[in-house]
């Protein structure tokens, strides 16, 4: 069973989505992270950089396969996580916590209400 922590928002990407202030952090979801199995790679978008709604932003390579990783939300990349480039391995261990890939600023914070609560997320991976 995968962990869905509560106070999160998810997409059907795999994305959770935590609100901090006026930014949100984003990453991908124990349900990814399981999926792809041993992550081994990311490329890191820059800060500073904006992403659609939906954009690409980073990608993701497992010893399984690569995976593109998207933008729930429009808005501008404020921070990376660095750790990543030398521990991409964190997104395995702790997707939660030490394994978020970016902060952002969205252009429409409310639009956060439109993404899935835990208990939808749950529901679309069968859980």
């Amino acid at each position: 069973m995968s962990e869905v922590p509560d106070g999160l928002y998810y997409t059907k990407e795999h994305e959770w989505i935590r609100v901090e202030g006026d930014e949100v952090v984003i990453g991908i979801t124990d349900h990814a992270q399981d999926a792809l199995t041993d992550i081994v790679y990311i490329e890191l978008p820059e800060v500073g950089e904006t992403c659609e709604d939906m954009g690409e932003f980073a990608v993701v390579e497992s010893v399984k396969s690569a995976s593109p990783i998207f933008a729930p939300l429009a808005g501008e990349i404020t921070a990376v996580n660095d750790e990543l480039d030398d521990a991409p391995e964190l997104m395995n261990q702790e997707p939660y916590s030490e394994g978020w890939i970016i902060r952002m600023k969205l252009d429409e914070p409310s639009a956060v209400s439109t993404l899935m609560s835990p208990a939808d997320y749950k529901a679309e991976i069968g859980e």
